[in-house]
């Protein structure tokens, strides 16, 4: 590439959002973010729920002051397309891991119909060996590795948890493998479900493809691609692409207030409020001339700012 034709990024990126990123397959979270805070050159930059590298699709990258937000997007119910290979199961119940028990139990459509109301609603999953889940501060995948790499027996000793599956149905069948459609609550772990449902139907699976198609507001179908920043020129593209922060917040109870209130609420001071309609104690965002302030929560009549948004 020419590059007396690039035009030069600002030294300091001023952007306060998000941009609706389209993963690809073969790449962490973690690098994904790395590639765009580089051509952005932002300092604070985060993301809403990692996405493993054999996963693709919908991750929500913050920028800026969206940082502050990140917890809700974390806590959005989130949907999936995912393939179970049958056959065997894996260390890290992924294609990536190596095959541990097998089956040659091939389940059927009729089997899987039947089974999947059970997979519905609040259940027990335990999480993968092989995930972000904290065991006496370490890791889980920090463990699992330990012992990989020293060819001890794994001893990650995971206990189940509540997780929440709004619908699962099943998409298509195709010789050993099947396609399945999930929505689902915050911490559920497609990789445990595909593992779990393998045994439930007296057969052995392993996720062989997994893309996450929405996270809250954000949906696929309107995501930039990787490409994208591998080739911006200009910084102007970016910023059109660029999401208000106010997007993830629009769940929680808004309360338009003053310029005067504003300024106070910005230099973190406490301010009365008189009126009658917002409970307390919950959190709710502050508004001034369409820009938001601030998040924060009403005690005993107080407004008291929670988080505090440097936007202008």
């Amino acid at each position: 590439m020419n590059e007396a034709k690039l035009v030069m990024l600002s030294n300091k990126t001023k952007i306060n959002g998000w941009i609706n990123f389209d993963k690809p397959a073969g790449i962490s979270s973690a690098k994904a973010l790395a590639v765009i805070r580089k051509k952005l050159n932002c300092s604070k930059i985060g993301h809403g729920g990692t996405l493993d590298p054999l996963a693709s699709g919908v991750l929500p990258i913050a920028i800026g002051e969206a940082t502050k937000t990140v917890s809700y997007v974390m806590d959005s119910a989130k949907k999936y397309e995912f393939t179970i290979s049958w056959g065997h199961e894996t260390t890290t119940d992924d294609k990536e891991g190596s095959p541990t028990r097998t089956s040659n139990k091939i389940p059927t459509k009729e089997d899987i119909n039947r089974c999947i109301p059970e997979f519905i609603g609040t259940i027990k999953q335990t999480p993968p060996d092989y995930s972000a889940v904290k065991i006496d501060g370490k890791r889980a995948y920090s463990i699992a590795r330990f012992f990989e790499k020293r060819g001890i027996e794994n001893q990650v000793d995971l206990k189940p948890r509540n997780v929440n599956i709004h619908n699962l149905s099943l998409l298509s069948l195709s010789n050993n493998k099947a396609c399945f459609s999930i929505f689902c609550g915050k911490g559920t772990y497609v990789r445990s479900l595909g593992r779990d449902l393998g045994r439930r139907l007296g057969s052995a699976g392993h996720i062989s493809a997994l893309k996450r198609i929405s996270v809250g507001n954000f949906n696929l179908k309107d995501a930039i691609s990787l490409d994208f920043f591998k080739n911006l020129r200009d910084i102007a593209d970016a910023k059109k692409n660029v999401i208000s922060l106010s997007t993830v917040l629009d769940d929680i109870p808004a309360l338009h207030i003053t310029p005067e209130e504003a300024e106070r609420i910005r230099m973190g001071q406490r301010i009365p409020y008189f009126g009658k309609s917002f409970m307390e104690n919950q959190n709710s965002v502050a508004i001034c001339d369409g820009v938001v302030i601030a998040l924060i929560t009403l005690d005993s009549g107080i407004i008291r700012p929670v988080r505090v948004f440097n936007i202008q």
